[in-house]
């Protein structure tokens, strides 16, 4: 039998090439199927342990009758009268369809607001309507394979032909059950689809919105939506909408409320201290050293906490700390003119006797300057002056800089230092 030759590290190189990508294929998951019909005792049309896998904060699903024949247990004219309710938390969002834009009308409202409200294009949401009414938490039935304490509540949206609150994103996983009528889904699916958000209104609505699935849902219909999809439902026709709204608290949240759990436990004896001090190298400066005693009494919390954020943090904290009155500004800033002109005039700027200064260095001669808990950056000699007088005279030569006259109209706008109200007087 001839001997069989080894092949050359350039052909190991060419074959192994197709395998490598036929790995890569093998490897890649396969998106799973939008759209799926529910079934008798399966209303999420397969079993729940497989929706969590696959679907579950990864992917949308549409299911097909997922509550075929369910009886409706609220009117629009009873979702009305609980949003006239003060206590309820109610929203009616009107859309402006030849500038495609919605407007935002808190309630709670009179029987007047809804007889003045236009035919069509227009929404009215309620929140937590389930506690309201028991018919409405039955529907809670339908998720009951996730922990209770995931759910949050039931919303209850009634609107018009062509309502709807804009293409948007929920930062929570929710179900949308079609309850009346009939509402058209546009979704996208795409990873890089753009996130930001419009301004000039009071709904967090997205500037670009480019759907790649729509489809419409008829009665009995339940879309699932994973977290940052993102998603705009109209209403074609008038039609009812039951979202099932799951509590996602944000790490910000979950921190704070932990710190203050944690800080209701810590006697009022334990205080940052600094046996080790040593003499200020300048007036108001928030050294490395302090830096470091604040991080090893923070402890673990600290730790995620970058050298630089910990820094703002702390100058903004420790000059608002035990603030003795609060300190405001006249209104907007003044204009680097308006300063310029009041330092020529000869008057002299002076530190609110309450606010409290500090300040860390910023780069080369630059500097983070705190003052009642407010933030500005200048050069290094207007903070350190700051700091060490409570006046400062007109013609004094860190006021020369363009940047420490920006500084100065930041910190007159938030009243931490005014300007004397006579000149000095000239010799």
């Amino acid at each position: 039998m001839p001997r069989k030759t080894a092949p050359s590290r350039a052909g190991d190189a060419q074959s192994a090439q197709p395998d490598q990508a036929k790995s890569r294929l093998r490897v890649r998951p396969a998106v799973p199927a939008l759209e799926v019909n529910a079934s008798h005792g399966m209303p999420l049309g397969m079993p729940p342990s497989r929706f969590l896998t696959r679907y579950w904060q990864k992917h949308p699903l549409l299911i097909r009758g997922a509550l075929a024949g369910w009886q409706v247990p609220i009117t629009p004219e009873d979702l009305a009268g609980l949003a006239c309710e003060e206590t309820a938390l109610a929203r009616i969002v009107l859309r402006e369809r030849k500038r495609a834009s919605w407007t935002l009308q808190p309630g709670p409202y009179s029987e007047a607001t809804f007889t003045n409200l236009p035919e069509r294009d227009w929404t009215l949401l309620v929140q937590d309507v389930d506690k309201w009414d028991a018919e409405v938490a039955g529907l809670l039935d339908f998720v009951r394979f996730l922990p209770t304490w995931r759910i949050d509540d039931v919303m209850v949206s009634y609107a018009t032909d062509g309502g709807g609150v804009g293409p948007h994103i929920d930062q929570y996983d929710v179900f949308l059950v079609q309850g009346i009528g009939k509402r058209r889904w546009s979704i996208s699916t795409e990873r890089n689809a753009p996130r930001g958000l419009r301004t000039g209104t009071d709904l967090k609505l997205l500037a670009e919105f480019t759907p790649t699935h729509d489809f419409v849902l008829q009665p009995g219909d339940i879309l699932y939506l994973p977290p940052d999809i993102p998603h705009d439902g109209v209403a074609e026709g008038a039609c009812m909408t039951f979202s099932i709204g799951m509590r996602a608290p944000a790490e910000s949240e979950l921190l704070l409320d932990l710190a203050e759990h944690l800080a209701e436990q810590l006697p009022d004896t334990r205080r940052y201290s600094d046996p080790d001090l040593r003499p200020a190298r300048a007036p108001g400066l928030i050294d490395s050293a302090a830096l470091a005693r604040v991080r090893a009494q923070l402890g673990p919390f600290a730790q995620r906490i970058k050298a630089g954020e910990l820094a703002l943090w702390f100058g903004c904290m420790i000059t608002r700390y035990r603030s003795a009155a609060p300190i405001t500004g006249d209104g907007p800033p003044a204009s680097l003119e308006q300063v310029r002109a009041m330092l020529l005039s000869g008057r002299a700027v002076l530190r609110h006797p309450f606010a409290r200064f500090a300040w860390i260095e910023h780069g080369a001669g630059g500097a983070s300057l705190f003052a009642a808990g407010h933030i500005v950056h200048c050069p290094r000699a207007l903070a350190e002056t700051l700091c060490a007088n409570a006046h400062i005279e007109p013609d004094d030569a860190v006021l020369r800089d363009s940047s420490a006259l920006t500084a100065l109209r930041d910190l007159l706008a938030v009243g931490c230092v005014q300007f004397a109200r006579a000149p000095r007087k000239r010799a």
